[in-house]
């Protein structure tokens, strides 16, 4: 049974304010919880029916709590409650430029939609990019929309919150590497030579890269409409973009 002050506490977590003050998230539905589990997230506490439970014995942490699907309904953020809800510590981290010389990163400048922000952690999961780095104005990785897009993806890929102009500048001087990033007046991605690592800048949904960052991009990409120059849609959603360079990116080290 969920208590008054334990259902007040688990509905606040929907607030950015009251998650940076219990510095705690929410994880609904069995996905998401079960890849938490078993990443090894510090869990809080897990709220879940007795047939959930009874089915993932060998993952529950030490603090359960048997509810109904009808208490679940009452804090979860979804129109279908799920079997289960899980609380867990967040993690914020800070990057080092010369830790991340050797791989492929992905920015994100001022990605504000919750779906498409978690959609790229679960594209960056699926490409093997293990870090993500953000601008401060970029979605708030523990929003409970994020994290049930990123499909569990949360729980393997590190996002980093960071002054993105500064941090791109000291990764260029450190790392002597190219920063990648799409505009319509770039050059074609499937022509073009790409490194294996380097930093993959993605723009905001509306505006774009940001003129602040784009006089930090090095190479500028565009990936083609087909046919090409045919009348189209104005640009790609910012998720489907990201699939579409990190596939690329990824196809050349085959």
């Amino acid at each position: 049974m969920i208590s008054k002050n334990k259902k007040k506490f688990l509905t606040s977590l929907q607030q950015k304010k009251y998650r940076k003050k219990y510095t705690a998230f929410m994880g609904e539905g069995h996905k998401i919880n079960f890849d938490l589990l078993t990443e090894n997230i510090s869990c809080l506490e897990i709220f879940a029916t007795r047939e959930w439970i009874d089915e993932n014995t060998d993952i529950l942490p030490e603090k359960v709590t048997e509810v109904t699907i009808a208490e679940l309904k009452n804090i979860s953020t979804l129109k279908s409650p799920p079997p289960v809800i899980g609380v867990y510590e967040m993690k914020s981290f800070e990057p080092d430029v010369k830790g991340l010389k050797d791989v492929l990163l992905l920015a994100l400048d001022g990605v504000q939609d919750p779906g498409n922000m978690g959609t790229i952690i679960r594209i960056a999961d699926w490409f093997g990019i293990k870090n993500v780095i953000c601008s401060e104005d970029t979605a708030d990785v523990y929003n409970p929309k994020v994290v049930q897009a990123t499909m569990g993806a949360i729980a393997r890929v590190k996002v980093h919150y960071v002054d993105l102009p500064e941090f791109i500048d000291d990764y260029k001087n450190k790392s002597g590497l190219p920063v990648y990033g799409t505009f319509l007046e770039g050059e074609n991605i499937y022509g073009k030579t790409l490194s294996g690592t380097g930093m993959i800048v993605m723009g905001n949904e509306g505006k774009g890269i940001s003129r602040e960052i784009e006089k930090l991009i090095t190479d500028k990409l565009f990936i083609p409409n087909y046919p090409l120059g045919a009348p189209t849609s104005e640009s790609l959603n910012v998720a489907v973009a990201t699939a579409v360079v990190c596939s690329e990116f990824r196809r050349r080290m085959l």
